[in-house]
């Protein structure tokens, strides 16, 4: 048996931040009709309701509205950041920008440096309007250890939660991550 085999990653400390919260953040601009116009042409999706303001306001919607995916992306660097997001490119480790740690919420410690997407699973509410203020904050619902043929893996399940600056519910997703 290999002696990475026998460590347990799951201290009392890494127990400590399951059910850990952040507060509500908020993106750092409204949802701009240049934006949805470029997520919507992305996704290859040009339904009217994502940029034709006189057929939005005839459906249920009343305005054009974005993708229900957009808010994720909506957290993107702030224009007054002036930090290059690509300058740890040099780095070997690196592998572009990651969502895997998540504003306001402890760092985990765990002493495993690979990071893997294991997957989403959404939940949506309803479309972000323009003109939009979106709000996230994240939540650690669960870190438990499996064993791997390569040695022990973490899996990290969090929670981020979407919603509009007046509380009205967008989408839920569920991100589990494997540290390795």
């Amino acid at each position: 048996m290999a002696v990475d085999e026998l460590v347990d990653h799951i201290t009392s400390e890494v127990r400590a931040v399951i059910g850990a919260r952040s507060d509500w953040l908020e993106a750092p601009h409204p949802v701009e009709a240049s934006e949805v116009r470029r997520f919507f042409q992305a996704l290859m999706d040009p339904n009217p309701r994502f940029w034709d303001t006189e057929h939005a306001a005839g459906t249920r919607y009343g305005a054009v509205v974005a993708p229900p995916g957009f808010p994720v992306h909506a957290f993107r660097r702030p224009a007054d950041e002036m930090a290059d997001s690509l300058a740890a490119a040099g780095d070997p480790d690196f592998d572009g920008v990651s969502r895997a740690m998540r504003l306001g919420l402890p760092k985990l410690p765990i002493p495993l440096s690979g990071i893997l997407n294991g997957g989403y699973e959404y939940e949506f509410f309803s479309y972000p309007k323009v003109g939009d203020r979106i709000q996230c904050r994240s939540a650690y619902l669960d870190i438990y250890q499996k064993q791997g043929k390569a040695g022990p893996m973490v899996l990290v399940v969090i929670e981020d939660e979407y919603r509009t600056a007046d509380g009205r519910p967008l989408l839920k997703s569920l991100n589990t991550m494997i540290m390795r």
